[in-house]
Order: C-alpha cells, then sequence, then structure tokens
C-alpha cells in the first residue's frame, strides 16, 4: 500500500529540496568554472620559445610503451615534432626504443635540441642494449643532442642500487661525446649526492602536486625557488636542470593539490616567467597528454600534457585569462532533457499532484546534469573496456534511476531478497517499488565496493561522487519513509559509512574527499539510522 498523504507530501516535498539545492550548487560550480580567470601573461620574447619538453609518442589509442612489441611509426613521430617546433627549442627523451631512435634525425631539420634518454631498469641485459643503443645515437648526432640522461627516477623506484649507477654513468660518460646526466626527484639526488662526480650537471625532479606533503598552487613557485636554491646550494659548482615539473590538468585532487586546466595553466606560465627571468635551466612535463599513464597513476597521470593527445591543440594560451569551461551547453541540455522526460512520465497515469511532479522533474533535471558531467570525467578518466562496462553500467543504472522513480507513486520498497522473488512472477517487472528496491541494493553494493578500494587504495583512484550522487539524493530521501532494507542492504550501508569517514580521516581538507564523505553518508545512513519501529508508527 502506498505510504499515507501526509507521509508522502514530505517525502516529495525532501526530494524536490535536496534536488533543487544540488542543482543551485551543480550550476553555481559550473558558473564558476566559465569564469575567465586572469593570470601572468608569458609574453616570450620574439622568436623565444620553451626551453625543453619532456616528449613521448603513445598519445594515440592503444599506444604504451609497456608492450616492448609495440613501435611507433616515424611519421607520427615525424607530425608530432612539427607539432612541438612551435613551442619549444628542446624536448627530453626517456628511452630510445620501440622508433624513439629516429627522433635525433628527425629532429635536426625542426631546430629542435635532444636530451636523450637510456631507461634503465631491473632487467641487466636490457639495460646494456638500451644504453650502448643511446650512447650510439648521441654520439652519431652530438649536433642535436644536448645531453645523454643515464636513467630516470630509478634510484626512486628502487630498481637500481646506488653503486649500480654509479658503475652506469661512469661507463657512458667514458664513451660518450656529449655531457651525460642521471634524472631522479630532488629529495633522492641530496640523499644519494655522491652520484655528482660522475655527472656533468645534476637533473632534479620538482614537482609540487607530487610531493609528500602536496602544495598549493598558490604556493607552488615558492615552493619551487626553494628547492631550486636547496638543491644549487647543495651542489654548488655543479649545473642543475629541473628536469621535470609541470601541473597536471585533471584528475584526483591531493589535499591542497587540485589538478584543473586554470591551475595548470598559471603554473606553467608563472614558472616559465621565473625560470626565464633567473635564468635557470628547465624541462617541462610535458608535451603531449599521455593516456596510457592513467594505467600507473590514474586520471591525473594522463593528463600532464601542454597537448591534447587526440588534435595536438593548446590546452590554454600563453597570454590572457584562462576558464576551467568553455561552454556549459552539455550540462544545462542534459538537465534540460532529464527534467523533461521525469515530467512527462510524472504526469502520465494517476495522482499527478503538482508537489510530486515538481520533485520529480527536479530530480530528473539533477540526474541529467550529472549524467553529462560524469560522461565528461568517464573520457578522462576510464582506462579500458572493463571499466567502460562495469562502471558504465553503474552509470547508466544512476542515469535510469529518475526515470525509474518518475513512474513510482510513493510504495514501500522491498528489500533485496524480496525484490529479487517479486521480479520472477510475470507482473515483478510493471512494479516500479520493486524496481526501485533492487536498484538501491545494487547500488548499494558498487558503492561499497568503490569506497572500500578508495579507502585502501588512494593514490591513483578519483572520488567517484559524481557516479553515485543521484542514488544518494534519491534513496537518501526516500529511504526516510520506507521499511528499512535487508540485512545485505544494511551491511553494505555500514562498510560505505565506515570507508568513506575512514578517508576523509586522512585527508580532511581536501575538498574532493568531504564531497565524497558527504555523498557517502546521506546514501548509507538513513538505511541504518531508521528501525522497523520507526517505520512503523509513521
Amino acid at each position: 500500500m502506498p505510504a499515507p498523504r501526509s507521509d508522502r507530501k514530505a517525502l516529495w516535498l525532501g526530494l524536490l529540496i535536496a534536488s533543487l539545492v544540488l542543482l543551485a550548487a551543480v550550476f553555481t560550480m559550473l558558473a564558476a568554472q566559465m569564469r575567465p580567470v586572469p593570470m601572468h601573461d608569458l609574453n616570450l620574447a620574439e622568436g623565444e620559445k620553451l626551453k625543453c619538453v619532456s616528449y613521448a609518442p603513445y598519445h594515440r589509442p592503444g599506444q604504451t610503451p609497456l608492450d616492448p612489441a609495440s613501435r611507433i611509426p616515424r611519421e607520427q613521430i615525424a607530425a608530432d615534432l612539427e607539432a612541438l617546433a612551435k613551442i619549444t627549442a628542446c624536448i627530453r627523451l626517456y628511452s630510445v626504443s620501440q622508433g624513439l631512435g629516429e627522433v635525433p634525425e628527425l629532429a635536426r631539420p625542426l631546430g629542435l635540441k635532444v636530451l636523450l634518454g637510456a631507461w634503465i631498469g631491473y632487467d641487466k641485459a636490457l639495460n646494456a642494449a638500451e644504453l650502448a643503443h643511446a650512447l650510439e645515437l648521441a654520439n652519431a648526432h652530438t649536433d642535436v643532442v644536448r645531453a645523454l640522461i643515464v636513467g630516470n627516477e630509478v634510484l626512486l623506484r628502487r630498481e637500481r642500487s646506488e653503486d649500480e649507477m654509479r658503475a652506469l654513468l661512469r661507463h657512458a660518460r667514458a664513451r660518450a661525446e656529449v655531457p651525460v646526466t642521471y634524472a631522479d626527484v630532488w629529495e633522492f639526488w641530496t640523499r644519494h649526492d655522491s652520484l655528482a662526480a660522475e655527472v656533468d650537471f645534476v637533473t632534479v625532479h620538482i614537482l609540487p602536486f607530487w610531493e609528500d606533503e602536496p602544495v598549493d598552487i598558490v604556493d607552488a613557485l615558492e615552493h619551487v625557488a626553494d628547492i631550486r636554491q636547496h638543491v644549487g646550494t647543495h651542489f654548488a659548482g655543479k649545473p642543475i636542470l629541473i628536469g621535470e615539473t609541470g601541473w597536471p590538468s585533471a584528475g584526483r585532487q591531493r589535499e591542497e593539490s587540485r589538478p584543473s586546466r586554470v591551475n595548470q595553466a598559471r603554473y606553467i606560465r608563472e614558472f616559465v616567467h621565473q625560470a626565464h627571468t633567473r635564468d635557470w635551466d628547465y624541462n617541462l612535463i610535458e608535451a603531449i597528454d599521455q593516456p596510457w599513464k592513467r594505467r600507473l597513476e590514474g586520471t591525473v597521470g594522463g593528463h600532464w600534457g601542454l597537448l591534447e593527445a587526440s588534435s595536438l591543440a593548446p590546452k590554454f594560451p600563453l597570454a590572457g585569462t584562462v576558464a576551467e569551461r568553455e561552454s556549459a551547453f552539455g550540462p544545462v541540455g542534459g538537465a534540460l532533457l532529464g527534467g523533461l522526460l521525469a515530467f512527462l512520465l510524472a504526469t502520465t497515469g494517476r495522482r499527478t499532484r503538482c508537489l510530486r511532479v515538481s520533485a520529480l522533474s527536479a530530480t530528473g533535471a539533477l540526474g541529467g546534469v550529472v549524467a553529462v558531467l560524469h560522461w565528461e570525467h568517464a573520457h578522462l578518466a576510464y582506462r579500458d573496456a572493463l571499466e567502460w562496462s562495469v562502471l558504465g553500467t553503474v552509470a547508466a543504472l544512476c542515469a535510469a534511476l529518475p526515470l525509474v522513480l518518475a513512474r513510482w507513486h510513493g510504495e514501500p520498497l522491498p528489500d533485496a531478497a524480496r525484490a529479487a522473488r517479486l521480479l520472477c512472477r510475470p507482473q515483478g517487472w510493471r512494479s516500479k517499488a520493486t524496481l526501485l528496491g533492487l536498484l538501491r541494493a545494487l547500488l548499494l553494493f558498487a558503492a561499497a565496493i568503490a569506497a572500500l578500494l578508495l579507502w585502501v587504495d588512494p593514490r591513483y583512484r578519483d572520488f567517484p561522487t559524481l557516479l553515485y550522487l543521484i542514488p544518494a539524493v534519491v534513496f537518501g530521501v526516500i529511504s526516510w519513509w520506507n521499511p528499512p532494507p535487508g540485512r545485505g542492504e544494511r551491511v553494505c550501508a555500514i562498510l560505505i559509512a565506515f570507508a568513506v569517514s575512514a578517508r576523509w580521516l586522512s585527508e580532511p581538507a581536501n575538498p574532493q574527499a568531504i564531497g565524497w564523505l558527504l555523498c557517502g553518508l546521506a546514501f548509507a545512513l538513513p538505511p541504518l539510522l531508521l528501525r522497523p519501529q520507526q517505520h512503523q508508527q509513521r
């Protein structure tokens, strides 16, 4: 039987208020993202370019250096270098395998210099072959190759010892006709400073975003200047190259460090201005977005590039204002479409009262805008067919939730076991209460898995707030006017509440963690707080 009329009125009013508040919050966020942000204009002198940028050619679908058999076509590398020659005077390589040995020859007619990299890892035989090839290329192209970088963050990854790196550097320096260096994060260089005797200059990585204590964009340039001064003093007498520095444009926030297009533009512009003013030698990471890095470092790993992976178009201008978003057409269209569909479904059939229709239309609009925003995020974050199928299924269920809700008239929701039994009957699929009960169970289970994974393995996982926002709103409201779910759903709710709270306690100032905490608690607490006797009293 439907809930009493007074309870249904309170239910629809609660749903209307929650949906309108969140709609206002979402559109306020969109308005803020579209606001042009003034920042330092990078007015390079005529003919002046960025000093150097990291180049990896693995930006097309399916390309990855993790596949030993892959080889990048010469034509693609040539096209990439032609695009990069417009913005930089130099490129840094991390390896000479998989077709990258073509780079020095292709760079010469474009006027590009090359910091040639030899990849050093666990396999000694591969290391020897890589270094031999790199030495051959460097010595054959001394007019193009600025230096040979033997190993990148090898000590950080603990793939070779300090003594082993010393031997490799001595071997390379004795045979190379160009300067030789080794690249690692600044802390590891200062811990292993005896290696400075084996290189012609010290190459340090300074990445405020990845520091053990993440740095806010407001303080990032001051942090870099302090570290650069510290390293310069520590290795007095040795030239210093900032071998990697940059900022990601998308992905998971790390405490105060927030990835965004605006923050990336601000960092690059201000860093380059400071570097040119202080005559620092530097290399930016990186030239082009690398989708394959999402496999290792999550969403944020694939979005450090100055150029888009698909089009090689610049992500932002070097002068003028920058906005996070150019248009809100997609989200606004999603809100209108979602609201219209929910309105049409809610006004057909019985009990089409104004409050109910208004609440369902607002929920449909919220579902529409969130679906578009999550679709945008999915294109940035999803890495393979498994994620598209699993997370895409969850997203589809969440998007369908407001539409199923629009045909519901307040009947009690069954728990998962009863919903499954009812769906086995011929008329079971016609009951929207049964469908909603099943959706609640499925989405609670999915959210519990997501919350636990983010709790135990947080570094490279995005906060899935957008994915579960609509279930949190819908079931966070209507659960107060329905019987408590079954034991299985309550266990999932307990896991969600615990995991989102534990994640937030680890980074309490992170706005993304706060959003995930509120979303998870809104979804999980009503089933836990409402007792059977409370429902019977309603």
